[in-house]
């Protein structure tokens, strides 16, 4: 099974790579594949890399999704 998550892009930088930032945890992942991605702009990313720009309402209700996961797992 294949996850791609939404990230919020922070920091863009060389050689088409940014920093991204998903629930407090920020890494570097690669913009090669998207176009005209911006800082504040969200990302879906999968191993890495940057499949596709997501709409910010969008973005949203997919981590508040995965947030009533995390949420109903038992701990």
């Amino acid at each position: 099974m294949c996850l791609a998550l939404p990230a919020r892009v922070v920091e863009l930088l060389a050689d088409d790579q940014a920093l991204i930032e998903l629930g407090g945890v920020q890494k570097s992942c690669s913009l090669a594949l998207v176009d005209e991605v911006a800082v504040g702009d969200y990302v879906i990313v999968h191993v890495g890399y940057a499949l596709s720009k997501l709409d910010p309402e969008e973005a949203a209700k997919t981590l508040a999704l995965f947030a009533e996961l995390a949420a109903a797992e038992p701990g």
